[in-house]
């Protein structure tokens, strides 16, 4: 919040002086009609002309600074909102796949869109909440001034006033922070389900799914009830208390009037300032946004707190692309995944990183080429550790190709160009075709520059393309993890031989599933429960039983 008070520090200053200017012309206007009173009941119309035309621009004047101020709020919101969604967008992109891992997509997707919104609005909130308390406090001034008895008097319930609303802020903070929490838990759970929309359809359990994604609405309902209880409660005890108080300033200033220490007009002013210090309503009002905007500042400061990688400042030195690995550990979800793992990938050479599912093979692609840091042990590229490179250096120099690839990019041809540089139509058009894509880019009704929601792709094809844009980004080292799944036989063999011959990278790592494609690489490493159980090439591992079985799955 501190933040978006600094970024929007100019247009939340501007909002206060509109507001409280707002609130000046208001305390004015009762002094000047009560004192017009009294002129007019003194039947000195002369002098009460000028006072009845400064109460018409007293009465005008909040009105048009009224009408400012909603615009300026507006603005300031969606500007302090914008800014909010930036920040936190650019600390997800910062911490990588390990945003998703500590904060589910859903949850994610919620706090940058609806968390983001309200916690937009707390610098007008604080503004309008300055000017807000300024009415009472001037209302009190001002009733002092006329009679100290008139102020006695109000202030006799201020202590009860400042309970309600200390009440009012803690109980709605409690009640804000749970709606917030399983709002973004039943945003998870939807797009958990959206994913596996086909899965939930082929196993007919819609009804069960959908009893699962809405688990949490009940104590969504019950963080709701209570905020509007809050609210209402509030609100009622609001309206019991002040016109008491005003009853009780009305009762003093009519005893005082009829002792004749106060005039006719004074008790008109009276009676408004009464109204004005006893604006409990839009401070209950200010105080539930400025609420609102904390507890989703709040949960705005946990996405900041992700963690970013962090990138060195080397530059890699002239080499052939081997990869080493010495000691890797790695361990998810609190189980270790990979154990001590020493492997070397000469440079201009093809691994194949075969095992049984769960032994590692996507987390040992994924250290590889420092899409995740390992919990011990170092990766080096041509003797340089990878987490002392630059992040662009990092990113030119190793590629990735993954089993389900997104598109992004707006059409096809951005799809494949979409990379830490922007390679020319001929490289493009190349990668393409290594990657056998080019053919079915060609039929589609733009060709390349077909946009991606308007192009119905298989499997495969969604496959090529993203093989096509490892291959058109293809610097030292490529990572192909299980990037040719959903490939047909044969083009899986073009694709395997075009990696070799067309593409520019020196040194492959396959995770593979087929024998044919450990077949095809210089080496196979065999991992088995995160350990490297043998390195070699895929005939002689092919004689060991266990080897065999691997591929049985």
């Amino acid at each position: 919040m501190s933040g978006a008070l600094r970024h929007s520090a100019g247009r939340t200053v501007a909002l206060a002086l509109i507001a409280t200017a707002s609130t000046v012309a208001a305390l004015l206007l009762p002094a000047v009609l009560g004192h017009t009173l009294d002129l007019l009941l003194a039947r000195r119309g002369g002098d009460a002309s000028r006072w009845v035309l400064l109460c018409a621009g007293l009465v005008c004047v909040p009105a048009l600074l009224d009408a400012l101020d909603e615009l300026l709020t507006a603005t300031t919101a969606a500007r302090t909102t914008a800014w909010l969604r930036h920040r936190a967008l650019r600390h997800v992109l910062a911490a990588g796949p390990r945003a998703t891992a500590r904060i589910p997509v859903g949850d994610l997707v919620t706090r940058l869109v609806g968390n983001a919104a309200h916690a937009g609005t707390a610098p007008a909130s604080l503004a309008g909440t300055v000017a807000a308390f300024a009415g009472p406090v001037g209302g009190i001034v001002a009733l002092a001034l006329i009679d100290p008895w008139l102020a006695v008097a109000f202030l006799a319930g201020a202590p009860v006033l400042a309970l309600l609303l200390r009440s009012f802020a803690r109980a709605s903070a409690d009640s804000l922070t749970g709606y917030q929490r399983l709002q973004g838990e039943l945003a998870g759970r939807l797009v958990e389900a959206m994913g596996g929309a086909r899965t939930i359809a082929a196993a007919g359990t819609a009804d069960r799914e959908r009893a699962r994604i809405l688990e949490p609405l009940p104590g969504l309902a019950r963080h709701g009830h209570r905020m509007w209880k809050v609210q209402g409660r509030a609100t009622a005890q609001a309206a019991t208390l002040v016109p008491l108080l005003q009853i009780a300033v009305l009762a003093v200033a009519g005893l005082e009037l009829s002792r004749g220490r106060l005039s006719v007009g004074d008790l008109l002013a009276a009676s408004r300032y009464a109204v004005l210090a006893a604006g409990v309503g839009a401070l209950v009002g200010h105080l539930n946004a400025l609420v609102h905007g904390r507890t989703a500042a709040r949960r705005l400061a946990e996405v900041h707190s992700l963690t970013p990688t962090p990138y060195g400042a080397r530059h890699l030195p002239p080499g052939d692309g081997t990869l080493r690995l010495r000691g890797v550990s790695a361990a998810r979800g609190g189980r270790q995944v990979l154990h001590d793992v020493d492997l070397t990938v000469p440079g201009g050479t093809t691994l194949a990183v075969v095992g049984r599912s769960g032994t590692g093979k996507s987390v040992l692609a994924a250290v590889a080429g420092r899409l995740a840091d390992p919990d011990a042990g170092e990766v080096t590229l041509d003797g340089v550790a990878l987490r002392d490179l630059g992040h662009e250096e990092l990113r030119r120099e190793v590629g990735y190709a993954f089993e389900r690839p997104a598109l992004l990019g707006g059409t096809i041809g951005g799809t494949i160009a979409f990379g830490s540089f922007t390679p020319g139509p001929a490289l493009l058009t190349a990668a393409a075709r290594a990657a056998c894509a080019h053919d079915f880019v060609r039929r589609l009704p733009d060709g390349y520059d077909t946009p991606c929601a308007a192009a119905p792709l298989s499997g495969g094809e969604t496959q090529r393309l993203g093989l096509a844009r490892a291959f058109a980004h293809a610097g030292r080292l490529i990572v192909l993890d299980d990037a040719t799944s959903s490939l047909d036989t044969v083009t899986e063999l073009k694709v395997a031989e075009a990696l070799l011959h067309d593409v520019a990278a020196r040194t492959r790592i396959i995770v593979a599933h087929r024998p044919s494609t450990a077949a095809r690489a210089d080496r196979v490493a065999w991992l088995d429960a995160g350990r490297i159980r043998a390195v070699g090439p895929h005939d002689e591992l092919w004689r060991l039983p266990e080897y065999r079985a691997v591929f049985d799955e």
